[in-house]
């Protein structure tokens, strides 16, 4: 009589391989607990480094040690950036153009993602492909001729240059028409029976049903335009049009080397988005999440 050969080969041949989220739960808690001290020391510390450095004395910016903590709190690198330059004008052109981008990314991929969704027209599905085209595309690849095209329609260091260019949002259209295609038509179509037009449809019905990714896609737009760097680096010259993030190196080409004046500028370039991530931190997820997931 022969014997059965094993099973246990075939079962560990079957077995699932095993995800870094069970590799991880599989850890002692108290090394898991240290990773994360770890990554998030990793990531505060930069943070923490800015802000120190900008309260100390110039000259101890470059003492040698480095010290983790000034020995004499220091407020005129904050007191010398607000009365010798411009930054105020470069934190309102930065509120300006990124509560205009905002809203205008907002309302375009809204009116954009409705069209799609719920309008039957020839080449819809094409627009849409197009759409999607978009995220192949990085935005550094098309600075140059974006560039020649801003610069021949004469909106160099002008604010429509710095604006237009960055309403193209393919990721807002698709997470709108994401959701828009969940709600059912007989909405709409109850709408239209009573007479609606389209926006009253759109602004009545289906946005009241999207306010949440409505209000994550708001925060997480502004926070980007707010961050942004290499465009209006680009586009714009003249030093009292400049937005915070490009006022940051025009201090420090301006005054030399100063790094507790650089730093000092960053932390008040980064106290707006850090308060929106604190206060909004559920939102701010979940808008990541949503264009993480569409990007992945």
């Amino acid at each position: 009589m022969t014997s059965s050969p094993p099973l246990a080969p075939a079962v560990a041949a079957t077995r699932p391989p095993l995800t870094l989220r069970r590799r991880l739960s599989r850890l002692p808690g108290a090394v898991v607990t240290f990773l994360t001290v770890l990554l998030a020391g990793a990531w505060v510390f930069p943070l923490y480094w800015a802000f120190i450095t900008s309260l100390k004395p110039e000259n101890d910016t470059v003492a040698l040690p480095p010290k983790l903590w000034p020995e004499t709190i220091d407020f005129s690198a904050y007191t010398y950036i607000f009365q010798n330059s411009p930054v105020v004008r470069w934190y309102l052109n930065s509120v300006v153009s990124s509560l205009v981008i905002t809203v205008l990314v907002l309302l375009l991929s809204m009116l954009c993602a409705y069209a799609l969704s719920q309008i039957n027209f020839r080449g819809r599905r094409w627009l849409y492909w197009l759409i999607l085209a978009g995220f192949m595309i990085p935005f550094q690849a098309s600075l140059i001729p974006l560039f020649i095209l801003v610069n021949k329609l004469g909106l160099v260091n002008d604010v429509m240059g710095l604006i237009l260019p960055q309403l193209a949002a393919p990721v807002a259209v698709v997470i709108y028409k994401q959701f828009f295609d969940q709600i059912p038509s007989e909405l709409g179509d109850a709408a239209r029976i009573d007479g609606a037009s389209e926006a009253r449809v759109l602004f009545s019905i289906f946005l009241p049903l999207n306010w949440s990714i409505t209000f994550s896609l708001a925060i997480v737009t502004f926070i980007a335009a707010w961050n942004n760097f290499l465009w209006p680096f680009i586009v714009m010259n003249d030093t009292a049009k400049l937005t915070i993030p490009v006022g940051i190196t025009q201090v420090q080409s301006a005054y030399g080397v100063a790094y507790a004046k650089t730093m000092a500028t960053a932390v008040t370039a980064a106290v707006p988005t850090i308060f929106a991530y604190l206060i909004f931190q559920r939102r701010v997820t979940e808008g990541v999440m949503a264009t993480a997931g569409l990007k992945g």
